[in-house]
């Protein structure tokens, strides 16, 4: 132990830092006087606190002079030691007024204690918030009188953070368990006591009392279900289980009848370090939203599936009896309903019966002993074409009951109370006969089952005047055979030529026949189709909207996944029978076919393998077609596929492209071709070939020689060719392998320029969008996706709702419409109207089946923009997008030239003229751009792609490109990094719908001019170019 002592400082012989500052220090400078005339109370007081490890400072006189222990000059940090001596007024400044109050309360007697006491303190020159546990206790002198105070300091700083930091632990578990997507609740005890549940436990079952009460109790509904009974068993076992899309009927609201809800979920077992069970924690998801979706799709694609059978079926047959069963047989397992009959109009001489024609779902026996239908109130509406008659309960219908001489039903009838009737017209207008279905249970029939039955009716009226037809063309062949018998008794030339004749008849007639099935499958699944996509688009749209709830749920994500393939299945299914219906909207393009097939080499290549030899032959000087080159794309995979199977492991494919003239000579063999100049198109291969039978069979729908092919393929096939104006026929012999030739019709025009797709980031906006779309279903998903992108959306249910709209005066920057709405104003009216009271308006047209409105010959309008149906949240972005920029470029262009002068550019310094290449494949964008460039003096040149630029650049000099990113064939990107190339100097302006230039595109010094942009945007994006060039 070292000794500082003195006479005067014995009293601080203690081994520590403190005691020798204490001796050292000049005290006499102080209120206390120097050390040697320290009371004994005080030597004493000092003393005793240099023996303790707890951090103390004593506080003596009135200006509270500070002495502390060794343990307290750590917790000082850097006022240690200067603070040794001072007053603690002055010692700790930041915290004087606490200080003036610990002095005061002290030196009259008192004592503090305080318990994790918040102070700032300065003890490193900086603000430090601390915590401390502080102890204040008067010292008193010889004569019993207060004249110091002692404080024992405990910091508590890190104590005090992390019961914080748990708190806030806790309290962001406890939040994560409220906010997440799934539902979680927590059970304990034998009982199952509820102990937590969060808001998505609670949604599920209802707002109810939970907690503290056992789960039979809380939720009474559930006691004959399963799940009280599992919960039991994994509390005995202590093993999980996991339940999937399990139903649960819960009493969700109070007053309403209860609610079966499907959850996924998982019952975990809680354990001790016994490994008992002491609770159970709950967690799942409510996947009843996908069930239903799932089971819509799976009901939808089994109608789908049944009317393609039926359409198939009745394609094939021209036997009346046949063609009517199948229908009313289709038409029980569509609705569901117990019998379907078909009634045939044939009048008495009353004009009151109609002959039963077939019957499905009963015996025939059980009408037998009943008169036919008659001209009543129920049934006289369907014979007389007024329409659909639909009743949830015919026995309450006000039609029923009101002829003799029944008032009722008759004793022995079948039991009816659902009833659904539907008028069989012809293409004349004839009513041929009515659809009849029932059911016992009243409310079995939906608008559904009627819409159903009544493309159905369509379809059978088709048949059965085909059936009429060929009964018709059989009763004149065997007049004529009979004719030819009498007139081959007279003259054999005679008899030659009227043989020859018959033959030519028959061939017209099966001509007809084929021609006539061909569009009653047309008919049949084109409308299909419609529907269908409609009812794809509400799937979809919700199954996409629905992914963006589930969170990181992977089965969830799954799931979805899975229904939207099947909602891709669905929707290719649908194209492929509009392709046949000849009702898809085509783009055509003036392209070269050989140069189309130059393109496509590679494709065929890696589709068909290296088993498969691929030849093209391409004669010289083609000539341009006028055909969509997605679908020309799609015909050729098509037949390459077909060929490849054919040739079963390996063969040869030739593909031929030449000029052909059709003469008068095969025009009068194929009676729907026109004679004149085509482009023919060979697809041959080396295959098994086909029999006569297939032959004549091959092109309709649903025929297939593949166990797993649904035989859509070449039908889709033939309805474009159809579609386009061209012809198609196919020579073929078993064994010997088989060649299709299409001949497409020469056009007159230089070939078009075909651009790629867009590729950039899915972006949404912030405009006014008015949505007009008859499907609810369809509007409120759209209306959501919309909204979910940043749009402003307006609504309205049909084509004159959107027009009242417009007629508001609201702002709209959009108006997005079905093609197809009930009501007398067509969706290109609406248009119309639209465009003459909003002249900036931008208008997307969307449907599954546009029938003639916007599509003519089968090919879109010029300058109509179509999203058709189903499509994806991001197809419908992209295209919104795409849409909304071009038309406000349109309308910044329109306004800057209308504007004549520019005032605004007067005001900008003098700016260099430069030679500018212009590239850009919009060719009213080009047009529109260069107008402005040659306003602001520039010299321009034009180029519509990034090949035909280089040329330029090759040939001559230009200042600056200013090149728009998204070009055909090279990129703009690409096109500017090799523009740099050939001239380093060359200023780069990319014109672009984009708010940024991908990486990709990277030019150094490179000058963004976003679309739409005017001359403002132009001459600012020059000023940088010039700044660059000084």
């Amino acid at each position: 132990m070292m000794n500082y002592a003195t006479a005067e400082t014995v009293f601080l012989s203690h081994n520590g830092e403190m005691a020798h500052l204490i001796a050292a220090f000049d005290w006499a400078a102080t209120t206390l006087g120097p050390i040697g005339d320290w009371p004994q109370s005080l030597k004493t007081v000092v003393n005793l606190i240099l023996q303790s490890p707890v951090p103390i400072v004593t506080l003596w006189n009135d200006d509270g002079v500070m002495i502390y222990n060794d343990a307290y000059s750590s917790f000082a940090g850097g006022r240690h030691p200067d603070l040794l001596g001072s007053k603690v007024r002055e010692g700790w400044p930041e915290v004087a007024d606490f200080n003036d109050n610990v002095m005061k309360v002290g030196l009259a007697g008192g004592t503090l204690a305080y318990k994790d006491q918040e102070l700032t303190l300065h003890r490193s020159g900086v603000p430090e918030q601390v915590w401390m546990n502080l102890d204040y206790s008067p010292i008193y002198n010889e004569s019993g009188r207060p004249f110091g105070v002692m404080a024992v300091v405990v910091e508590t700083t890190a104590k005090v953070r992390a019961e914080r930091r748990l708190l806030g632990e806790q309290e962001r578990l406890k939040q994560m368990f409220e906010q997440t997507p799934g539902f979680m609740a927590m059970v304990s005890g034998p009982g199952h006591v509820f102990e937590m549940a969060n808001a998505a436990y609670m949604r599920l079952v209802g707002k109810r009392e939970l907690l503290g009460r056992p789960i039979r109790e809380a939720l009474p509904e559930v006691v004959d279900q399963e799940f009280p009974d599992l919960l039991d068993e994994v509390r005995k076992s202590g093993l999980p289980h996991v339940g999937k899309a399990r139903s649960v009927t819960l009493a969700r609201h109070s007053g309403r009848p209860p609610e079966e809800r499907f959850v996924d979920f998982v019952f975990q077992p809680i354990l001790d370090d016994n490994r008992r069970t002491t609770g159970i924690f709950i967690q799942g998801n409510d996947v009843t939203d996908q069930k239903r979706a799932e089971t819509a799709l799976r009901k939808e694609t089994r109608h789908l599936e049944v009317l393609n059978r039926l359409g198939a079926d009745l394609s094939a047959e021209l036997d009346l009896e046949k063609v009517v069963q199948m229908t009313t047989d289709a038409g029980v397992e569509l609705t569901g309903a117990q019998f379907g009959a078909f009634f045939y109009n044939v009048h008495d001489e009353r004009g009151e019966s109609y002959m039963l024609y077939s019957l499905s779902g009963r015996p025939r026996s059980a009408f037998e002993n009943f008169p036919m239908p008659r001209n009543t109130a129920v049934f006289a509406p369907t014979f007389k074409g007024e329409g659909v008659i639909r009743s949830d309960d015919i026995l309450s219908d006000p039609r029923y009951g009101r002829n003799a001489p029944y008032h009722g039903m008759p004793k022995g009838h079948l039991p009816v109370r659902s009833y659904l009737a539907v008028p069989v017209v012809s293409r004349s207008g004839e009513v041929i006969g009515g659809l009849f279905f029932g059911h016992a249970q009243p409310g079995q029939f939906r608008e559904e089952h009627e819409r159903l039955v009544v493309g159905a009716a369509g379809q059978v009226a088709i048949a059965i005047d085909n059936a009429r037809l060929f009964r018709e063309a059989e009763r004149e062949i065997a007049e004529r055979r009979r004719a030819e018998e009498a007139l081959q008794v007279l003259n054999t030339d005679l008899e030659q030529r009227v043989v020859t004749e018959i033959a030519e008849r028959m061939k017209a007639e099966e001509a007809l026949r084929h021609s006539q099935k061909m569009e009653a499958l047309g008919q049949l699944t084109g409308g299909v189709a419609h529907d269908f996509n409609n009812l794809l688009q509400v799937i979809s749209g919700n199954l996409q909207l629905l992914a963006g709830d589930v969170g990181e749920d992977q089965r969830v994500r799954r799931r979805i996944e899975n229904a939207l393939a099947g909602v891709q299945r669905g929707s290719k299914l649908a194209s492929q029978l509009l392709a046949f219906s000849r009702r898809q909207p085509l783009e055509p393009k003036v392209i070269n076919i050989g140069r189309f097939l130059t393109g496509m080499e590679e494709l065929l290549r890696r589709t068909l393998g290296e088993d498969i030899e691929i030849e093209t032959i391409r004669s010289g000087g083609l000539w341009n077609v006028l055909v969509d080159p997605t679908q020309i794309e799609n015909a050729l995979l098509n037949l390459a596929i077909n060929a490849r199977d054919a040739m079963e492991g390996g063969g040869k494919l030739t593909i031929e492209a030449g000029n052909a003239f059709l003469d008068d000579n095969y025009v009068r063999r194929h009676a729907e071709v026109p004679a004149g100049q085509y482009v023919m198109l060979a697809v041959t291969d080396t295959g098994t070939g086909m029999t006569p039978e297939v032959m004549e069979q091959v092109f309709e729908p649903f025929f297939s020689t593949k166990p797993v092919g649904k035989g859509t393929g070449l039908s889709m096939v033939y309805g474009f060719v159809r579609q386009s104006g061209g012809h198609i026929k196919i020579y073929s012999e078993l064994g010997q392998g088989t060649t299709v030739k299409i001949y497409f019709p020469r056009i007159q025009r230089s070939e078009d320029l075909v651009t790629e797709a867009d590729f950039g980031p899915v972006t949404g906006g912030t405009e006014t969008i008015l949505v007009a779309e008859d499907d609810e279903q369809v509007r409120a998903t759209v209306v959501e996706m919309l909204g979910e992108l940043g749009y402003g959306v307006l609504k309205a249910k049909d084509a004159a709702g959107a027009l009242s709209v417009i007629e508001s005066g609201v702002p709209i920057d959009m108006l997005f419409t079905d093609v197809v709405m009930p009501g007398p104003l067509k969706s290109t009216e609406l248009a119309r109207h639209a465009r003459e009271r909003l002249p900036d308006v931008a208008v997307l047209f969307t449907s599954g089946y546009t029938e003639n409105s916007i599509v003519h010959g089968g090919r879109l309008d010029p300058g109509v923009d179509l999203l058709s149906k189903p499509y994806t949240r991001e197809a419908l972005a992209r295209k919104i997008r795409h849409v909304l920029n071009n038309q406000q470029h349109r309308n910044r262009v329109r306004a800057t030239l209308a504007a004549k002068s520019m005032p605004a550019m007067d005001e900008r310094p003098a700016m260099p003229h430069y030679s500018v290449l212009l590239v850009e494949d919009d060719f009213l964008i080009r047009m529109s751009t260069a107008d402005l460039l040659t306003e602001l003096g520039h010299q321009i040149s034009e180029a519509s792609t990034a090949e035909e630029a280089l040329a330029l650049l090759q040939e001559r000099h230009f200042d600056v490109v200013v090149t728009d990113l998204g070009l055909p064939g090279i990129s703009g990107g690409q096109f500017a990094q090799e523009a740099r190339k050939l001239s380093p100097d060359v200023g780069v302006v990319f014109a672009t719908g984009n708010d940024r230039i991908p990486d990709e595109a990277a030019v150094e010094g490179a000058v963004l001019l976003q679309k739409p942009y005017g001359s403002e945007e132009i001459a600012a994006a020059f000023e940088k170019i010039a700044a660059q060039k000084a």
